[in-house]
């Protein structure tokens, strides 16, 4: 029968028997007994796990991919017990995938090929704070949330914000961003150092053990090349971070205009004038409507901008004024702004409760968030199409936007027991991708590569940039243990 198939379909058959083969042996060699009681020793009976609830836990994330559960899930407490079970894990060739809180949107926990799960919740201490030098190091259990609690009554703040409340190491593994990015940057500008355990089980510190000076040109630059590595070079188990001054106040504003060429301009405009907005995000039409059916709102369904300002009281004053002169000038309306919490929480509550908002645009049926990014002056070009694309496409997708960087989703709604709508789903989003791509931007601007955007990572950069990331593994990763199969397309078999 396998000889009747296409040239193509026939490789692809094989590769598919060596994995499943190669996923059966590490199943057999992951839960042999001398292996296990390896394992037990060092982090304990409980620190081990083979229920299937467990595994499927952790075989997920928040993506469409579906569950591809680890063999074994390990509950290391320290870098030393990391490091001594990656050790194991390199003497029998099993493959190590670490787990922060789940929250990835690209299936970046995924054991395609079995192996351990190395679940870091354990390790969940703030290590050093140093509010004179205004940076902190975190293990990776530390989460987003947990982090500001901690530092509440310190007058600092950690900022960037990617929405879900997710691991901060787990942030770096993914170079994460989101809604603050315009003013205080992404993961890749706030992380100082990082400990990773590579493969083999050494420990590096990427700048320097105990190292956090706020600049450095000393040798290659080996922090960023880990931030946004995906789990593919190490694990991340310490991060040191820059922290910020908690803003004496802030003020939280919405437009609506008549059309995205004006939201976009008014954006430009606002950053050209120099006035330091924290947050600027943009929803559609679409979305507006969901949210006030929603939330029961009554804005504009029309393009919006959520607009929050960080700064002095008096500052403050001058930059609404500015942002709502520029607004006004192209067209916008409705311009309300306020300063206390829970007005503020009020006014934002629809760039909130979009996620939800869009679910509830379809009953019973899953949401899939895209992920691209182009420069401002083709935002709306991109827009457009994007919007007929959907409505070609017969989908559901409102739009929303980290406006000032040029980053946008589309909230795709989707019947997941409805094989013909997930295809066209797939399809837009490979088209989607590669309009961003043709306009000079990226096929994922915050959610990383993961599985699914691994043969746009090469139109992206180029196959010279993917080979040498793929000589960085290999030299890093000789047997290809640390989370195989994200990022970088399977070599030929």
């Amino acid at each position: 029968m396998l000889l009747r198939l296409a040239p193509g379909r026939r490789l692809l058959s094989c590769r598919a028997r060596i994995l499943q083969c190669r996923s059966m042996k590490t199943e057999n060699t992951a839960r042999s007994a001398s292996v296990l009681s390896a394992f037990r020793s060092i982090c304990g009976e409980d620190g081990v796990s083979l229920g299937e609830a467990v595994r499927e836990q952790h075989g997920r994330d928040e993506s469409v991919h579906r569950c591809c559960p680890p063999d074994v899930v390990l509950f290391p407490r320290c870098v030393e017990e990391v490091s001594a079970l990656a050790k194991i894990c390199s003497r029998h060739s099993l493959p190590i995938i670490p787990f922060g809180t789940g929250t990835g949107l690209e299936g970046g926990v995924s054991a395609v090929m079995g192996g351990i799960c190395f679940s870091l919740r354990n390790m969940d201490q703030v290590l050093d704070l140093h509010q004179e030098d205004f940076d902190v190091t975190v293990e990776p259990g530390v989460t987003r949330k947990g982090l500001n609690s901690y530092l509440r009554g310190t007058g600092l703040w950690f900022p960037v914000d990617p929405g879900a409340d997710a691991s901060l190491c787990g942030m770096a593994a993914t170079s994460a961003s989101g809604t603050n990015a315009v003013r205080y940057g992404t993961m890749r500008e706030n992380v100082l150092n990082l400990e990773v355990v590579l493969a083999d089980g050494s420990v590096l510190h990427t700048a320097g053990k105990g190292r956090r000076p706020r600049k450095t040109a000393a040798g290659y630059n080996l922090t960023n090349l880990w931030v946004g590595s995906e789990g593919t070079l190490g694990i991340i188990t310490k991060a040191t971070l820059r922290l910020y001054g908690i803003p004496e106040a802030t003020v939280a504003a919405v437009c609506s205009f008549p059309s995205v060429q004006a939201a976009v301009d008014s954006t430009v405009q606002i950053l050209q004038m120099g006035v330091p907005v924290a947050r600027i995000e943009f929803l559609d039409d679409v979305m507006m409507d969901a949210c006030n059916r929603f939330s029961a709102l009554s804005y504009a369904v029309a393009p919006s901008l959520f607009l929050e300002f960080h700064g002095s009281e008096g500052s403050l004053e001058e930059q609404v004024k500015a942002a709502e002169d520029i607004t006004q000038y192209n067209g916008g309306s409705g311009f309300q702004w306020a300063k206390d919490a829970e007005t503020r929480e009020r006014l934002w509550k629809a760039r909130h409760d979009a996620w939800y908002a869009s679910l509830a645009l379809r009953p019973g049926c899953k949401a899939y968030a895209t992920d691209v990014c182009v420069p401002l002056s083709r935002l709306p070009q991109i827009l457009v199409e994007t919007k007929e694309d959907l409505i070609e496409s017969r989908l559901t997708g409102p739009i929303v936007g980290h406006v000032g960087d040029g980053n946008f989703h589309c909230l795709m709604v989707v019947d997941p027991d409805d094989p013909e709508e997930l295809h066209r789903v797939h399809l837009f989003v490979e088209r989607l991708a590669r309009r961003a791509l043709s306009m000079d931007g990226t096929c994922t601007g915050e959610h990383g590569v993961g599985l699914g955007k691994r043969a746009l990572l090469c139109e992206e950069t180029g196959p010279v940039a993917v080979q040498v990331m793929q000589r960085l593994k290999d030299a890093l990763d000789p047997r290809n243990l640390m989370n195989p199969g994200k990022i970088l397309l399977p070599k030929e078999l």
